[in-house]
């Protein structure tokens, strides 16, 4: 049997919006010999330019970065060919996020809650081709389409269907209305609809409730 020393180190690319977590990161991988740190990037666009020009098999992505998060990342990826694994590495509380990651055709989820060692695993066996999350009710996501949805997002809807506009409800979020346009349409593409209507009638038809 081959020593595992034998085997070629795994080509990454790792992309987080903290340089404390990219320079954490580039110090674990770059100390250990099982793995090739091929680049590293601030921000999702940068990451997506990177798979453009670079050769890797393993991205290691945060999930809420500027100009392009970790969903956008996955979207802008999921229709190509011939694209790295992605690992999503985050300290976001939602028990949503493995799920989305997931259904985006993301290969594995870690919590900066984990030791270190675990996102180390994580990268290993992705890059076998495996699949690593934590536990996910598939079938409670299946049943229920806003199992996804963040707090936020649970928010935003029930506003939507209360027939708020997007200026009360930045008044009432006290957000701008850059930001509620933005959650619109992150909210669009999880529930897969084009419009406010279509998000209402999915939203009332998940309560159980129909639309007058």
């Amino acid at each position: 049997m081959a020593d595992s020393r034998d085997k070629q180190p795994v080509d990454l690319v790792i992309a987080d919006k903290s340089p404390l977590v990219q320079s954490a990161m580039a110090s674990l991988f770059g100390g250990d010999q099982r793995f090739h740190l091929v680049a590293v990037c601030a921000d999702g666009e940068r990451f997506v330019e990177a798979v453009d020009r670079l050769s890797f098999s393993v991205g290691v992505i945060g999930w809420d970065m500027p100009y392009l998060s970790g969903r956008g990342v996955l979207e802008a990826l999921r229709e190509r060919a011939g694209n790295p694994r992605i690992v999503v590495y985050s300290g976001n509380a939602g028990r949503d996020v493995p799920l989305q990651v997931m259904q985006l055709g993301g290969a594995g989820f870690c919590s900066k809650s984990e030791p270190p060692e675990r996102l180390l695993e994580i990268v290993l066996a992705v890059a076998e081709g495996r699949m690593v999350f934590p536990f996910i009710d598939v079938q409670r996501a299946a049943d229920d389409p806003l199992a996804g949805l963040t707090a936020r997002e649970h928010q935003l809807l029930a506003s939507l269907a209360g027939g708020r506009t997007n200026a009360q409800i930045a008044a009432e979020m006290d957000i701008s209305l850059n930001t509620v346009k933005f959650h619109l349409k992150n909210l669009y593409g999880k529930l897969t609809v084009h419009n406010r209507a279509q998000a209402v009638a999915c939203y009332l038809k998940a309560r159980g409730t129909e639309a007058f």
